[in-house]
């Protein structure tokens, strides 16, 4: 895979995210297995991709080639123009949100502010902005384990925002969470990504959590991953509130068309 940067043409803009003919595949007893693709895929800045589909369909795996874990078996990833590098440009939230419990929700901000390069008496200055962000400007002084799940996770985002990288990987990050948490937690991410207009990816099972979240859906097919709906969510991203966006006829008829993609896609 060539690591040349793209370039822009003039009045032309670098994609946040281009994917061109990748596959990716998997080795194992039986040989190798077929994860993903071939899939090309532009997502420019600002945008907030969903990617939808049933287990297997291979979500998680493109999710880590666009942050550089792995490296497609063919075809090219670029991130802001340039092939991905691990640790760089993206923040990142997993499904479980692997925090330091010896230390305080404000001390986990505090390191990934320091570790970003944020002088000391920047970073004392943007972890209570960062906090208040996710709605825990209360809970600074506490130890991780005496929070709950659904705080737990908020502090995870936080910490993804804390590099001001261009670009949000989420992977499944509300999967384990009970179902008032997880509504209330989607709200406040589609209201912090409409705040700070990064371009985000995010992976999820569920079709609901896509049309709420996405600017744009993506489903996949069954293994390998092949894209099956490229569809662009046109609800608006600001000015209405969660239960007037969910109550729309827009929302109802959005939601059935990707639920029928995801069902004939798994088919």
């Amino acid at each position: 895979m060539s690591s040349r940067p793209e370039t822009a043409g003039a009045g032309e803009e670098v994609a946040a995210v281009r994917l061109h003919e990748v596959e990716h595949v998997y080795g194992g007893p039986g040989g190798p297995v077929a994860a993903l693709g071939p899939i090309s895929l532009t997502v420019p800045p600002g945008a907030f991709l969903v990617l939808v589909g049933a287990s297997g369909c291979g979500k998680s795996t493109l999710l880590r080639l666009v942050a550089g874990f792995e490296r497609p078996a063919s075809g090219t990833v670029r991130t802001g123009g340039a092939a991905p590098v691990p640790g760089r440009g993206a923040g990142i939230v997993f499904q479980q949100p692997r925090l330091f419990p010896w230390k305080t929700v404000g001390g986990n901000v505090e390191l990934a502010l320091r570790y970003a390069g944020v002088p000391r008496a920047e970073r004392a200055r943007r972890v209570p902005e960062l906090l208040e962000r996710v709605g825990l400007h209360d809970v600074a002084d506490r130890r991780i384990w005496e929070i709950s799940g659904g705080q737990q996770q908020r502090v995870a985002i936080a910490r993804a925002l804390a590099g001001d990288d261009p670009l949000l990987l989420l992977d499944e990050p509300f999967a384990a969470l009970d179902a008032l948490t997880r509504e209330r937690l989607q709200e406040d991410l589609r209201r912090v990504s409409a705040q700070t207009g990064r371009t985000s990816v995010f992976v999820t099972h569920s079709v609901e959590e896509a049309v709420f979240l996405g600017s744009r859906v993506v489903v996949l097919t069954r293994r390998p991953g092949r894209i099956a709906l490229d569809l662009d969510v046109t609800l608006p991203r600001t000015g209405v509130e969660p239960d007037e966006l969910r109550a729309l006829p827009e929302y109802a008829a959005l939601r059935a068309e990707v639920g029928h993609a995801v069902r004939a896609a798994a088919a």
